[in-house]
């Protein structure tokens, strides 16, 4: 826009920019509306430089986007005192909060607007507050820093939610209807953008521990976050240096001993402790313990009694060890009842909640093992890499059965556990799961020693479902029962990604009759890529019945919450009467 506009023109001006292109004929010129949006867009900045009337500037804001306002706000065109032409039409954003920051005399002010921001967006303010940092030229003029008075402000603002939480932890309503084995609790110490906060000024933690309101917070963050971000960090600077990309060193602790001291107060979560439920909320409050454990293991030296006494009470009051409270034939209950016992390896020094610890391991099924039909490509690749891929204990890794033995191995790590507790176990555990233990696992050696006290002779795995190519099924003199035998072993039954494997095997194979697909889940068969003959089954099960083939389109729905049924109950409750065949 010229300067050489008169001042009695600009009314008259902003008038006409800001009114919609009158077409010919009383409706909307779309090509004149977009050449005055873009003229518009052009002369905001002189034209709100020069305008100091009030209703003036509130009708240019009116047509100015976020970005281009956040930008006129850190030039300092616009101001504090246009906020209320701006916040009649828009909520308050982040970059207006830090542009109108950019000036010492708008500080409080924009320090006032962070209530009025949802509670994922205040930490943004600090974080997008130089937006152009990855475009910036090295030796550009460097961004200004963040007021100190401002992020103090957005610092409190991210960590009062989570010291809030900490005074009153309740969980959200109807939480404890919710199924134990689902993630049914709401009870976790977030505080994602408090933590955000807390990266930014290492140099305050001890001071920040310390306050007041805030330490409790703070002390969480630490306990949770810091050791972890800092392995975090030294694992992304390694992958991307170019001096030793294949050294990984480990990183400098994170937290000083003074400051791991300063955060024990709140290494055991009291603030959960008395939270009903107890049957709900202590595995997961045990498991947070565990965590900040192995995240930081020398607060297993510095705080030994807080961590044995918490962990009892724990035990006892959530009754965590009560066999009555766990159902062995369950997935999810098995996943924590692995995880508990892995928790209390790591946390407990009490014998008597050890030995239950074991006999609980040893009451789970033992899982199902399925060496896969060799491919030859596959087979060339991994003998090349892993010449032991075949091996029982590593076929038990492939599906992650081997986390009940693992679980074994880190009990009798713990000098705590009673080794007969350990040893009893073994003769419970699947052929491939001891050979696990003398192969792979890192437990101590007088378990491997037990362990092959009892394993049977390698050449004698019966257990271990071995699969078989089409090639391979033609060499033997009843393939039909070879496939059979798959269907009737325990992996068959297992509900696990080894029964899938099982199937789809069967049903890739040209030796599969009809009797074996009526045993597979009606949906593994009719979903997906199925065998052709299933179409003959159908055929000669519906026939000419036109009730049996609507009731077939009907019930070829197959939800994944839905109870599974074989192919044969599928086709039987089409009608319980045998169809008349087709005459040819």
């Amino acid at each position: 826009m010229s300067e050489e506009l008169p001042g009695e023109a600009l009314k008259t001006v902003i008038g006409a920019l800001c009114s919609p292109a009158a077409g010919p004929c009383g409706g909307l010129d779309a090509q004149g509306q977009q050449w005055r949006e873009k003229a518009l867009q052009e002369a905001l900045p002189a034209l709100l430089a020069r305008t100091s009337a009030k209703r003036l500037r509130a009708q240019l804001l009116l047509h100015a986007d976020e970005k281009t306002l956040a930008a006129l706000a850190a030039d300092g065109t616009v101001t504090t005192g246009d906020l209320p032409a701006i916040l009649r039409h828009r909520k308050v954003w982040p970059g207006l909060v830090a542009a109108l920051a950019r000036h010492g005399g708008q500080v409080d002010a924009a320090i006032g607007l962070l209530p009025r921001l949802s509670e994922h967006e205040v930490e943004h303010v600090v974080r997008d507050w130089d937006p152009d940092r990855s475009a910036r030229k090295a030796g550009a003029v460097p961004h200004p820093p963040v007021p100190q008075k401002l992020f103090d402000a957005v610092l409190e603002a991210c960590l009062t939610p989570l010291a809030a939480y900490l005074l009153h932890p309740e969980p959200e309503d109807g939480w404890e209807a919710m199924s134990r084995h689902r993630h049914d609790w709401s009870l976790e110490l977030g505080g994602r953008d408090g933590w955000a906060m807390l990266a930014r000024c290492p140099e305050r933690w001890q001071e920040l521990a310390a306050h007041p309101v805030f330490g409790s917070a703070v002390q969480h963050l630490l306990l949770d976050r810091a050791e972890t971000q800092a392995r975090e960090d030294a694992q992304l600077l390694t992958a991307t240096s170019t001096d030793s990309p294949y050294v990984t060193a480990e990183p400098d602790a994170a937290l000083s001993e003074e400051l791991l001291r300063a955060c024990l107060p709140a290494l055991c979560i009291p603030e959960l402790a008395e939270l009903p439920h107890p049957q709900i909320t202590a595995p997961r409050t045990l498991h947070h313990i565990a965590g900040r454990v192995r995240a930081n293991p020398r607060v297993a030296v510095l705080a030994g009694e807080q961590l044995q006494a918490a962990t009892d009470e724990l035990v006892t009051r959530g009754r965590l060890l009560d066999g009555s409270e766990w159902q062995l034939d369950d997935t999810d209950f098995h996943r924590l009842l692995l995880r508990l016992v892995e928790d209390l390896a790591l946390l407990s020094v009490n014998p008597d909640h050890l030995t239950a610890a074991c006999d609980h391991l040893a009451r789970m099924d033992r899982p199902a093992v399925v060496s896969p039909a060799p491919s030859p490509r596959l087979t060339r690749v991994l003998s090349n890499i892993d010449p032991d891929h075949d091996r029982p204990a590593r076929l038990l890794e492939r599906h992650s059965e081997h986390r009940r033995v693992q679980a074994l191995a880190t009990l009798a790590a713990n000098p705590y556990t009673p080794r007969d507790a350990v040893t009893g176990v073994l003769t419970r555990l699947h052929p491939a799961e001891l050979a696990w233990i003398t192969e792979r696992s890192k437990g101590p050696d007088w378990l491997g020693a037990a362990a092959a006290a009892v394993a049977p002779p390698e050449e004698k795995h019966p257990e271990v479902v071995q699969l078989l190519d089409d090639e391979a099924l033609a060499g033997h003199p009843d393939p039909a029962a070879v496939l059979q035998s798959w269907l009737d072993s325990p992996a068959a039954k297992d509900d696990g990604l080894s029964q899938s494997e099982i199937y789809r095997a069967i049903i890739a194979s040209a030796h599969h009759t009809p009797e074996h697909l009526r045993q597979i889940p009606a949906d593994e068969v009719l979903t997906g890529n199925g065998p052709a003959d299933v179409l003959t089954l159908l055929l000669e099960h519906c026939g000419r019945s036109s009730a049996r083939w609507k009731a077939l389109a009907a019930a070829m729905t197959f939800r994944h919450d839905e109870e599974k049924i074989s192919l044969g109950q599928f086709l039987d409750s089409l009608d319980r009467t045998p169809a008349r065949r087709r005459s040819s």
